[in-house]
């Protein structure tokens, strides 16, 4: 499943929102050697309770607009999970 999602780094806290169909992350980690792409892969592991191997980026590497793959979930799985955080 394919999930769109804007990067906030350098924030006071880690955190995920949703703002319509697009996913917010704000990271404590800054944008710098991919510190924030891990800290956002890290993060949504942790809170989907998903190996780190089953989320991956695939557009948007070094821009704050990104496109994450996120397997073994279905949207609706997805929704609910994070509805809970």
């Amino acid at each position: 499943m394919l999930v769109s999602v804007r990067v906030i780094p350098r924030s006071t806290r880690n955190q995920l929102e949703w703002n319509g169909e697009v996913l917010k992350a704000r990271l404590t980690a800054p944008p710098v050697d991919g510190a924030a792409n891990e800290a956002l892969v890290a993060l949504l592991a942790n809170r989907l309770a998903l190996p780190r191997r089953a989320i991956s980026i695939v557009r948007g590497a070094t821009s704050r607009q990104k496109v994450v793959n996120i397997e073994q979930l279905t949207p609706e799985e997805l929704k609910q999970k994070l509805a809970q955080v």
